[in-house]
């Protein structure tokens, strides 16, 4: 069997990795976790959510890595009809939330500065 231990990163297809850092750390309040230069002028970009975990590796787009495509990211956040309304305000695209009747969680989708779509979800209480 391998010696998988954890889910590390996932790669979010972007066409300007310099605008994105911006968007995720000043949008979603990421961190940059990695900005590291390597082959010919390629950056190895990682941003993290605040709460740690997984990061989401921003990398240019190449052969299926395209952006504005449904990632299957989904952040979890505990309080997502706050999260949506400041969203909304900063004028980020999100959808109307949905969800939360107690069978399924409160959740909504939104896209980032390249139209990859992210769902946020409310976190079990």
């Amino acid at each position: 069997m391998p010696r998988i231990t954890t889910l590390g990163r996932v790669m979010v297809p972007v066409s300007d990795q310099d605008a994105a850092i911006a968007w995720y750390t000043e949008t979603l309040g990421f961190s940059v976790a990695a900005d590291v230069p390597f082959d010919d002028g390629e950056r190895w970009v990682e941003v993290a959510p605040p709460g740690g975990g997984p990061t989401l590796a921003l990398v240019p787009p190449r052969g299926a890595y395209e952006t504005g495509r449904m990632t299957g990211i989904s952040l979890e956040s505990s309080d997502a009809r706050a999260d949506h309304a400041e969203l909304k305000e900063k004028g980020v695209d999100v959808d109307e939330p949905m969800g939360g009747d107690g069978t399924v969680p409160l959740l909504f989708f939104f896209r980032d500065g390249d139209g990859n779509h992210l769902m946020l979800v409310q976190a079990a209480r």
